[in-house]
């Protein structure tokens, strides 16, 4: 057994029977609301305070409506506040690539019932990494949509200025599937609005409505390969060019705006959100949570809002420089996590710098709404490390269509796999 569903509820339901998804299975995390259905969202104190669901949300809807059977409800790490996927009430999902090592979060479940082939695609959240980071750490695609692009509501709000639903498959043409039942029928990357407003006389947030729907070169940001583990550079970087290669465009290397700056500025803007939503919650059960997510809340609740400006320029100052990138129709391509998967029960502090760099990375599309596409591409200590392709808010497909045609390649000319060999 893969312990990737959750215990407390037996869910089945069984789709329209007839659509694009017909005969397909999938799971969900549990946080997304399911009718007659408690979450328990990774606490045993949430869900025996909290009412069966009185309504499916939309998006498990959509799924049934297309014609896939809904196979269960996935373990999550405690409110979805951590990248690990070790859960200290309900165990840990095992890693089928690597079972030594933790499958990722906090959509654990989702990406172990994918990875294990369980059931054929899955939805997870992703606010921080938490689809992009399990589908690094367990061999599958992960996709993160442009922020509001699919619907979150009946889900459980982490930091709704950054959550968005996510979704796991084994291989490029099902996720695109999935995608084109979940998103918008006609977004496109103009009909997007930027995240913030453009400063006058700069280049802005508003030149990341402006990309096409296919990359002209893609683009390193090369400070960020100080957040990756050693092992893993070499082959990142081989497989970030293999990749440019599949998609004969060329590679680029430019420089972040301040990742250093990164982290505090999305910790202090997602804590606050957080606060707002489950500080009665997290007061009142405060010792119902693992030492580690207690720890975790009790720097959420005393982030000072003062802080939220400085947050604020930080974010800004990300999204112009990613603006310069896609103003040029090019996208980004980085690491889906910064190695392969943490070995099982690390210490706290061993854990919180992993996932340190873990959001640093991630803060890239959380702060922006861009999409992420994330794809198992390349090896690190012998398990999957994925690699990354971010467009411009609204490339949505366009990035789905990429991961197709990349895989299409790859069955002619097997650029990207093997994965490159490990830094000496």
């Amino acid at each position: 057994m893969s312990g990737a569903f959750c215990r407390h509820a037996r869910v089945e339901r069984t789709g329209s029977g007839h659509g694009p998804l017909a005969g397909l299975s999938f799971a969900v995390k549990d946080v997304f609301a399911i009718e007659g259905v408690a979450s328990c969202s990774g606490n045993p104190r949430w869900l025996e305070t909290h009412e069966p669901a009185p309504y499916t949300a939309p998006a498990v809807r959509r799924l049934l409506a297309a014609g896939a059977r809904l196979r269960g409800v996935t373990l999550t790490d405690e409110l979805a506040l951590s990248l690990t996927g070790e859960n200290a009430h309900y165990g840990t999902p095992i890693n089928p690539r690597c079972p030594e090592r933790v499958p990722g979060g906090s959509s654990s479940g989702s990406a172990v019932a994918v990875a294990s082939a369980s059931v054929d695609f899955a939805l997870g959240t992703d606010t921080g990494g938490s689809v992009r980071v399990p589908a690094s750490h367990t061999g599958v695609f992960g996709f993160r949509p442009t922020h509001g692009q699919v619907p979150f509501e009946g889900v459980l709000p982490l930091a709704p200025r950054f959550d968005t639903v996510g979704w796991f498959a084994r291989d490029a043409v099902l996720l695109e599937r999935v995608g084109d039942v979940l998103l918008p029928a006609a977004l496109r990357t103009a009909d997007v609005p930027s995240p913030v407003p453009a400063p006058a006389a700069a280049p802005g947030p508003a030149l990341l409505a402006a990309a096409a729907d296919a990359p002209s070169a893609l683009v390193l940001w090369s400070e960020l390969g100080e957040y990756l583990d050693r092992q893993a550079r070499t082959p990142f970087l081989e497989a970030a060019s293999a990749l440019a290669r599949a998609l004969d465009v060329p590679l680029l290397e430019a420089r972040a705006p301040s990742p250093a700056r990164w982290l505090d500025a999305y910790l202090t803007l997602q804590n606050l959100e957080a606060a707002a939503h489950h500080r009665a919650f997290v007061e009142r059960h405060r010792e119902s949570f693992g030492a580690l997510i207690r720890r975790r809340f009790d720097a959420v609740l005393a982030t000072e809002p003062a802080r939220a400006d400085g947050a604020e320029a930080v974010r800004a100052e990300l999204i112009r420089g990613l603006g310069a990138i896609v103003a040029n129709g090019a996208w980004l391509v980085l690491p889906s996590a910064p190695g392969a998967a943490p070995l099982c029960g690390l210490p706290d502090d061993a854990v919180d710098a992993f996932t340190g760099r873990g959001l640093t990375l991630a803060a890239v599309a959380s702060l922006s709404g861009a999409p992420q596409l994330g794809m198992p591409l390349a090896e690190s200590e012998g398990c999957p490390l994925g690699v990354s392709l971010l467009g411009p808010p609204g490339a949505d497909r366009a990035l789905l269509a990429a991961a197709r045609a990349i895989t299409a390649r790859l069955a002619t000319a097997p650029l990207l796999v093997p994965a490159c060999q490990e830094s000496s």
